[in-house]
């Protein structure tokens, strides 16, 4: 059977559209929201009309079976998904860095030989999971050091190996999408129950070396928090850590891979922790006038120890925008899930906290399903999933949506959220000459402190669109990292991301890392650029 190809510039699968319905909403949407009457949007492009340059390395006969330079292959792999790599695409048909070859390993003893031979002819090799990088974590360097570059795409590692009921965890290959690796644990019960924006095409492997944020907006809300033990690729040899539920054995081996996003090895499998598939859930939404109240509801709801599932706060235009609420107040989705009993009482008293900060429902609909598809919740939900869907047609129109996000203790808060917005939005007018926007809503909360997720939209220059996202970004992430909060929550350093990431890391530590790049990756051949530069 023929295997569904991927979109090589867009979200999804070749012939996955957007309907006529969903881009009416979005043309009627981005009007209001930017005040223009209407749009000249730039074609699509098509793989026929792109030409790429040859490659510049071969690999040995021993090799040819795990690599092709195809170039549809080639051009899936030049890029990830982020706002300035879609606009390059879209706009300029830029696909002048292409990677050489792309391998596709099938064994542990297939990602060591492709290992072997990128460092035995300097050859950068830059691991790929589902693609999904918003921010140049699988873009192949551009500065000339390397005779060519080889993109290692663990498409074949897409396994469940191994389920552990009694202990709730599972043995399962690095590869995998999220669809395909929730599908094949749904026999035994259990769930990972990681979900996030880019599930459909992301990886578990991914999920680890870029340190991911999934479903769970309290506890459980890093990749860290499940990862059991990994199995680990590297140019000096394989490494596997002990599989244990806790450890106070000197530094954790884990804690290395875990966010090294290539830099250091390969990640083949995991052991990681599951979770009894939910099968009581409480839902509702709470309306608050008072943004100041509602962030003092929402700490008050993460240091109560109660917990919830999802405790995800709009702000009022952003809850506008996305229908999940009408503009007059701040939206809060508040779930309470479990696999083992009602979490009424914890909804009850999550709710009294609310209460005691202004905040309103409805309790008619508390606790039914539909209130999770349809109404507030539903809108904001639908808009979320499809949201990747719709930027190649944003990017065609000349639309700038993209996101910041960051963490902050409490205490702090106030003063970032002023200075992230006053900052994108100055340099909006700057790069485009004409008015933007931006909101913010919380994503995953601590009890020190939220992981706030700004959102700016602007109305760019097709000629100039990919500039105008960099000043505009560059503007929020200065004042995130100025005002004391990290660089990103959860969507990784890349190579986008390493200006602001070597200003927030310590110097020693970057020291440290470099020695243990050196030992593990001698010939600096791993997806250099990332993290630091040996």
């Amino acid at each position: 059977m023929n295997e569904k190809r991927r979109s090589f510039y867009g979200w999804g699968y070749e012939g996955d559209t957007v309907s006529p319905a969903e881009l009416q909403w979005f043309e009627d949407a981005w009007s209001k929201l930017l005040k223009v009457d209407r749009f000249e949007p730039a074609p699509l492009p098509r793989e026929e009309e792109i030409e790429l340059r040859e490659p510049r390395v071969a690999v040995p006969e021993s090799l040819k079976n795990l690599c092709t330079s195809d170039k549809y292959e080639r051009l899936l792999h030049s890029y990830g998904r982020s706002g300035h790599e879609l606009a390059r695409m879209i706009l300029r048909r830029d696909f002048s860095n292409p990677p050489d070859i792309v391998a596709m390993p099938k064994t542990e003893g297939d990602v060591a030989a492709l290992l072997d031979w990128c460092g035995a002819n300097d050859v950068a090799a830059i691991p790929y999971g589902g693609g999904s990088s918003v921010v140049g974590g699988i873009t192949p360097p551009s500065d000339g050091r390397y005779k060519g570059v080889l993109t290692i795409d663990l498409k074949h590692f897409n396994r469940v190996l191994e389920v552990d009921k009694t202990s709730q965890a599972a043995r399962i290959q690095a590869g995998v999408l999220g669809p395909s690796l929730e599908q094949q644990l749904k026999p035994s019960g259990l769930t990972l129950r990681f979900f996030l924006q880019a599930w459909e095409f992301s990886s578990l492997g991914g999920w680890i070396a870029t340190r991911a944020g999934g479903h769970y907006a309290t506890l459980y809300t890093h990749i860290d928090d499940h990862v059991e033990s990994i199995r680990v690729v590297t140019p000096s040899g394989t490494l596997e850590s002990r599989r244990v539920p806790a450890s106070g054995a000197g530094p954790s081996p884990d804690r290395m891979f875990i966010g090294s996003e290539g830099a250091l090895g390969i990640i083949t499998e995991a052991w990681v922790r599951l979770h009894r598939r939910p099968v009581f859930r409480a839902a509702t939404t709470v309306r608050f006038r008072d943004w100041e109240k509602a962030v003092n509801a929402v700490r008050a709801l993460t240091q109560s120890g109660l917990y919830p599932a999802n405790a995800r706060l709009i702000e009022k235009d952003e809850a506008l925008f996305t229908e999940a609420g009408d503009g007059t107040g701040h939206v809060l989705v508040l779930t309470f899930e479990s696999g083992d009993h009602p979490p009424d009482a914890w909804m009850k008293r999550g709710l009294e906290l609310c209460g005691d900060h202004g905040g309103e429902w409805d309790s008619e609909v508390l606790g039914k399903q539909e209130s999770q598809r349809e109404g507030a919740a539903g809108n904001w939900r639908d808009k979320f999933i499809r949201g990747p869907y719709f930027r190649v047609h944003a990017m065609a129109r000349g639309v700038m949506r993209d996101t910041v996000e960051t963490a902050i203790t409490w205490d702090r808060f106030f003063d970032l959220e002023q200075k992230v917005k006053a900052a994108i939005l100055r340099a909006i007018r700057e790069a485009t000459g004409r008015e933007g926007t931006c909101t913010v809503r919380f994503t995953h909360l601590y009890p020190d402190g939220p992981a706030p997720y700004f959102t700016w939209h602007a109305l760019g220059d097709k000629a100039r669109l990919p500039e105008q996202f960099w000043a505009i970004k560059a503007a929020g992430a200065d004042a995130m990292v100025d005002a004391g909060g990290t660089i990103t929550h959860h969507h990784a350093i890349g190579r986008d991301h390493r200006p602001w990431y070597d200003r927030q890391r310590p110097p020693l530590f970057a020291e440290a890392f470099k020695a243990a790049k050196n030992r593990l990756d001698p010939h600096s051949v791993m997806n250099p650029g990332v993290l630091v530069d040996c």
